[in-house]
């Protein structure tokens, strides 16, 4: 599927973009051109010690900024696909900052959409959150103006050759800046902070968002939400898959945050349907129908009122799959 295209992504250095560079490069040995796009040099040079341009010579490291625009329109040069994985994430830092928040999440995605339309791009898949669906955070709503200017970037391709689509999914085990690598270190003082003992989150593994990256980039229509079938787990699950000595501190739910996350509202229900493996919010007075869509996907509807949530999921995992998750990332949990 990739190989003989040359692909960027933004936000290369992050923990997707290096689990997606990884995949690319094993899979896809005669892949054109790969091009790692991010503005922190000394993370490029720390993943290039790893995968080095002379070992993969069609690898490439951009530094550039997601806000930049001519930058953009240079690196995309000879570019046939696009992954968009650049954004500021934190939620208290978007919070206290929200306009280099708004900067980089609303305008660089637009930014980036102008101009993959003026270099011939052919594909372009935005990665998304939960925390976009019925947002309560700043994040959170400038990932979903982000979709909404990716989905809407469909109605202005004229006749190009280019489909842009989102993926959506849950918190991913073990990324920079999660909950295990954070209780990982907490549990050295005995104690770990539980914000509320009822709070859920979805769970997705590195190697599963590449995964669905990868279906979106071959499957894609153009206009798609697409969002994957995954677990949940209880925060306090996690920490006693980590460390059932520690006593958990409940310090009360931080700005911006929900007991559960949602990934597909009841409002979204009516243009929801199930792909299988996904769920797909198909886009409003879109270039094709929810009818067309099913026939040639063998999608169905889902119910009226559906909502995707990771409190009401019936999919949990228990402390010992946690367990064994966070041990097959190759995370040290035996002194807990």
């Amino acid at each position: 599927m990739l190989n003989d295209q040359s692909i960027l992504i933004t936000g290369g250095t992050g923990s997707f973009g290096r689990a997606f560079v990884a995949t690319v490069l094993s899979r896809y040995p005669t892949v054109k051109r790969l091009v790692v796009y991010s503005r922190d040099e000394l993370k490029q040079f720390e993943m290039a010690q790893v995968f080095s341009p002379r070992e993969y010579p069609g690898l490439r490291y951009f530094i550039g900024d997601i806000r930049d625009q001519s930058r953009l329109m240079r690196a995309l040069e000879g570019i046939n696909i696009v992954v968009h994985a650049a954004a500021l994430k934190q939620v208290p830092a978007a919070e206290y900052n929200p306009f280099e928040c708004i900067k980089t999440n609303v305008l660089g995605a637009q930014y980036l959409i102008e101009a993959c339309l003026s270099n011939g791009i052919e594909r372009v898949v935005a990665l998304s959150t939960d925390k976009a669906a019925a947002p309560v955070n700043l994040y959170g709503a400038t990932k979903l103006c982000s979709d909404k200017l990716f989905i809407a970037a469909n109605n202005i391709r004229g006749n190009r050759e280019i489909r842009f689509s989102v993926v959506r999914y849950g918190n991913v085990m073990g990324s920079r800046g999660s909950v295990v690598p954070y209780f990982l270190e907490q549990r050295k003082t005995g104690k770990l902070p539980i914000t509320d003992p009822r709070m859920t989150r979805f769970n997705i593994s590195l190697q599963e968002g590449v995964d669905m990256v990868l279906w979106a980039i071959e499957n894609a229509w153009g206009g798609e939400i697409l969002v994957p079938k995954i677990a949940s787990y209880r925060l306090t699950d996690v920490a006693m898959a980590i460390a059932p000595e520690c006593d958990q501190e409940i310090v009360g739910i931080r700005p911006g945050e929900k007991i559960h996350e949602e990934m597909i509202t009841a409002s979204d229900s009516s243009s929801t349907v199930d792909l299988g493996r996904y769920y797909a919010i198909l886009p409003a007075g879109g270039q094709f129908t929810i009818e067309e869509y099913c026939a040639r996907t063998n999608a169905t509807l889902v119910e009226p009122g559906f909502a995707y949530n990771s409190g009401s999921n019936p999919d949990f995992l228990d402390t010992d799959q946690l367990r064994e998750l966070i041990g097959q990332l190759g995370m040290d949990i035996r002194n807990s």
